[in-house]
């Protein structure tokens, strides 16, 4: 072997070494499904909710009580994953034909003035 073929060989093993070292890694975790539902849940609820707060008679209740449009929109997105299930299951259980209840209005004059005072 000459030494230029010599030196070839060692440059060679030289940068596939280091191309090596320096090749990343693949990671592979195990996905939990309900995790992944659960974030797909979540998603759902905070557009339910949102969808609800643009409803135009929605809109005239809350600012009838003093709480505007945007802001409720805003109070809404830092509520917990929780919170924002509660109210969406409080949405589905309401009357299609917005016939409110008594016990759905102090609901939504409780959200209201909670959404006041937060500010």
């Amino acid at each position: 072997m000459t030494k230029k073929t010599f030196l070839s060989h060692c440059l060679v093993a030289a940068v596939s070494t280091a191309l090596l070292v320096q090749a990343p890694t693949a990671k592979a975790e195990i996905v939990d499904t309900q995790d992944l539902a659960m974030q797909s849940q979540t998603e759902k609820d905070q557009a339910k909710v949102r969808s609800f707060l643009e409803r135009a008679n929605v809109k005239e209740k809350l600012e009838a009580m003093g709480v505007k449009g945007l802001v409720a929109q805003d109070r809404v997105a830092s509520l917990s994953e929780q919170e924002v299930h509660a109210l969406a299951e409080r949405i589905d259980a309401m009357p299609a034909g917005g016939n409110l209840s008594q016990t759905d209005m102090i609901f939504i004059l409780l959200i209201a003035i909670l959404i006041a005072l937060i500010l």
